[in-house]
């Protein structure tokens, strides 16, 4: 058996060793966090540990596959292969397919992704004669989201007081009548939603002990990565599971939480030690990927924060050039200025595209990088564009898959009973509706027996109706004995969906072909992989099937679509889709207040800490090169608008920036702040007490974080009239938290609803 040990660090080696009893692994950026996850399970098996009773929790399949080929390769044998590693809501979603039944799902409940929900919760909007201006689709998804993560259930939330009185406020009063709608459908059409598969699994081992006693006694070691990303009912999750062993490892990096906007909780990593008393908590300080003068200015930015565990990284690298800085007129400069570096480095260091990145606070900043790539001819990508599993054909196809596999999918019906056209119009579908809703039956119930339900359309759209049945029949009488290739040929070649794409010869219609064409090479792959014993498990033997590749693809992420036809170029993307990727060359644009940070981070601590830590996830990118720039003027709505450097940059420090002349004489840098590094840092913790973090000048300088109470804590109630300085007047709708944590969300009548840091918000209390 090799010695896999030896190839780890000294850190990295006592947090692989360890391993009975909880665990919590504080890996900094470029520290190599996940080799420790791979070597750790490898390590497990090395000891005779069962691969069933293994349970690494992952954030995408491509990181859970790309590890299991790795471990394999480590313990030199295919029991890796049955290792129960994937997403959450893979791993959560196989155990569904299996236990369901006891929340009333069928084995083949279909699961909804982002589009189909946004389709869906569109036509209830619609239906419900409410405008889709004042109850937006996303804002509705969001509010229901937010509401499932933290286990509030569409009647918890209805008779919850508050959440109603904040929907009123915001002047939506329907939410938790959308919400139960919504759930409703969701259930008719025999689906959940990515929420629901998180949160069905809780209420699964909250409700049925025997089947909580059964997954606690099968996953014996239970590793989470990315925990500081964890949301409320992920938390709740694992702690269920591992209640009976303990043996729960986690892995993360609280100063990479960025994700408070989906609903992660950075005190999830923060406070996992109250959880587990006898915790071992191991940090890996050593960065392999980035230069001294990265790895130091990295360290100078965070420990501007209040909320994190503290950790001294280091590196054995080389110090490398100092972080550039680039100072632009306009945004549109910027991009000029950005791209000019890029192609200067290409030709003088012969490098391929695919060295650099320019990363972004947001989506719209792409526009003036686009433009000067082009005018260069510089191939560039964005990610974050529109993947290949949400193209409208693939979305087409694989709503025949659906339906053949589960005949409830309401949603894959309507979108493809008469595509391509068949002659069952709109007029036909909303009869079926409404009979179907009369009788309280599927609309599939309906279309198979219309007769019996009085469906009232002439004769020769009746036999239209019955020859789809009869089509969509014909195929799930296939999906046993015909693997999932063989019958999704079938499927596109018998629905006519090949005939009509191949028709329209446009460059458009060429493409969608090409598309369609993907998609069954991918099934071809799929069918030719044999089933590990680990998903043997769950499905009878015989030959791999269409129900089993839908599962496959139904929880991929961005992170996982990838075009295997790429070539090489400049990537685009946000902070947030740049985590746990590096390039050799780094650019963060925009360093402007009220862009990054986002002018929405400004009314909290928290908030703005987070921004910071967005930021340290852009630096700690970088491996060789960091540039970073801003623009003194940035066009907003068509009008040119002054902008202020970002307390970021200060937060660099000189000592690490270089600066060219043009930004000396003009960038107001509001203090020369020589870095801590080393002991230095540690002794600034503990002397500051977490107390002063933000000087005082900048805290005079900035209007919303000013720790000056206009009021005591205690007196802000519930229903009181207040005003802040930036927001206006509004009145207070909640209050949660304690002492200086107390917080308050508050409803303006300028902005809208707010929740505010009490202790730094500044209120006056009117009445």
């Amino acid at each position: 058996m090799k010695d896999i040990l030896r190839d780890l660090n000294e850190a990295q080696q006592k947090a692989v060793e360890y391993t009975e009893g909880p665990s919590m692994v504080v890996a900094g950026a470029g520290s190599g966090k996940t080799r420790v996850l791979t070597y750790r399970v490898a390590h497990l098996l090395n000891l005779g540990i069962d691969p069933f009773n293994i349970l690494a929790l992952t954030f995408t399949n491509k990181a859970a596959r790309e590890m299991k080929e790795r471990i394999i390769r480590l313990v030199g044998s295919s029991d890796a292969r049955n290792v129960w590693m994937g997403t959450f809501h893979s791993i959560f979603a196989r155990i569904l397919r299996i236990e369901g039944h006891r929340l009333g799902y069928g084995s083949n409940f279909t699961i909804y992704d982002t589009e189909d929900s946004k389709r869906l919760m569109r036509s209830i909007i619609k239906e419900q004669q409410l405008d889709e201006k004042v109850y937006k689709v996303n804002y509705v998804l969001a509010r229901i989201s937010n509401a499932k993560i933290n286990l509030i259930s569409h009647m918890e939330y209805i008779n919850n007081f508050e959440l109603k009185q904040a929907d009123q406020m915001a002047g939506k009063p329907r939410i938790g009548e959308l919400y139960t709608i919504y759930n409703n459908r969701l259930r008719k059409a025999d689906a959940m939603d990515f929420d629901d598969l998180l949160f069905n699994i809780y209420i699964l081992l909250d409700k049925f002990s025997d089947v909580m006693y059964k997954y606690q006694v099968k996953f014996k070691y239970i590793l989470v990565d990315e925990y500081q990303d964890t949301n409320h009912v992920q938390y709740m999750i694992i702690k269920k599971l591992a209640a009976n062993n303990e043996n729960i490892c986690v892995v993360g990096d609280d100063a990479q939480s960025i994700y408070a906007f989906r609903g992660a909780n950075i005190q999830n990593i923060l406070n996992f030690q109250n959880d587990y008393p006898d915790l071992a908590v191991f940090k890996l300080e050593q960065n392999y990927r980035s230069t001294k003068t990265i790895v130091s200015a990295a360290n100078g930015i965070i420990v501007n924060n209040k909320d994190q565990i503290f950790k001294e990284i280091w590196t054995d690298n080389n110090k490398g050039n100092k972080i550039k800085l680039i100072k632009a007129t306009t945004d549109n400069e910027e991009g000029n200025m950005i791209v000019s570096d890029i192609f200067e480095n290409k030709m003088n260091h012969q490098l391929p595209n695919g060295s650099f990145a320019i990363l972004y606070r947001t989506n719209a900043q792409s526009r003036a990088f686009e433009e000067a790539l082009r005018r260069l001819n510089i191939t560039y990508r964005i990610y974050g564009g529109l993947s290949f599993y949400k193209r409208r054909e693939i979305k087409d196809l694989l709503a025949y898959f659906r339906l053949v596999i589960n005949h409830k999918d309401e949603d894959a019906l309507i979108r493809i009973i008469n595509y391509p056209t068949r002659g069952i119009g709109k007029t036909t579908i909303e009869k079926v509706v409404v009979v179907a809703d009369k009788h309280d039956v599927s609309l599939w119930t309906v279309l198979e027996n219309p007769k019996k339900h009085r469906l009232e359309v002439h004769s020769g759209t009746m036999s239209k109706i019955s020859s789809f049945v009869m089509m969509i029949n014909s195929f799930s009488v296939q999906l046993k004995n015909k693997n999932a290739y063989d019958l999704g040929k079938l499927i596109v070649s018998s629905s006519g969906i090949l005939k009509d794409i191949y028709e329209d010869q446009s460059p458009e219609g060429v493409s969608r072909y090409e598309n369609i064409e993907e998609l069954i090479n991918a099934m071809k792959e799929f069918t030719q992989q044999e089933r590990t014993a680990e998903q043997q498990e769950d499905k009878e033997p015989g030959p791999r099937r269409l129900d089993e590749f839908m599962q496959d693809i139904a929880l991929l992420t961005d992170a996982d679509d990838k075009d295997k036809k790429d070539i090489d170029h400049v990537s685009l993307m946000t902070v947030h889709a740049a985590k746990g990727l590096e390039f050799p060359y780094i650019y963060v644009t925009g360093l402007e207040e009220n862009l990054f940070p986002s002018i929405q981070s400004l009314h909290s601590r928290a908030d703005l800490e987070e921004e910071r830590r967005l930021f340290y996830v852009a630096v700690t990118r970088a491996m060789k090169q960091l540039t970073v720039s801003y623009a003194d003027n940035r066009y907003r709505w068509g009008k040119l608008i002054p902008s202020e450097p970002s307390r970021f940059i200060e937060e660099i420090g000189n000592s690490y920036l270089d600066i060219p002349q043009r930004a000396a004489v003009h960038t107001p840098l509001r203090r020369s702040s020589e870095k801590k590094s080393g002991q230095d840092v540690k002794l600034y913790y503990q002397n500051q007490k977490w107390k002063n973090l933000k000087k005082i000048s900048e805290v005079e300088r900035d209007d919303n974080l000013l720790s000056v109470n206009i009021a005591n804590l205690d007196d802000f109630q519930v229903g009181m009239e207040v005003e802040h300085k930036r927001f206006g007047q509004g009145k207070v709708v909640h209050i949660e938290g304690y002492s200086d944590n107390k917080k308050a969300m508050v409803f303006f009548q300028k902005v809208g609803q707010k929740q505010l840091l009490l202790k730094y918000a500044r209120l006056k209390i009117l009445k």
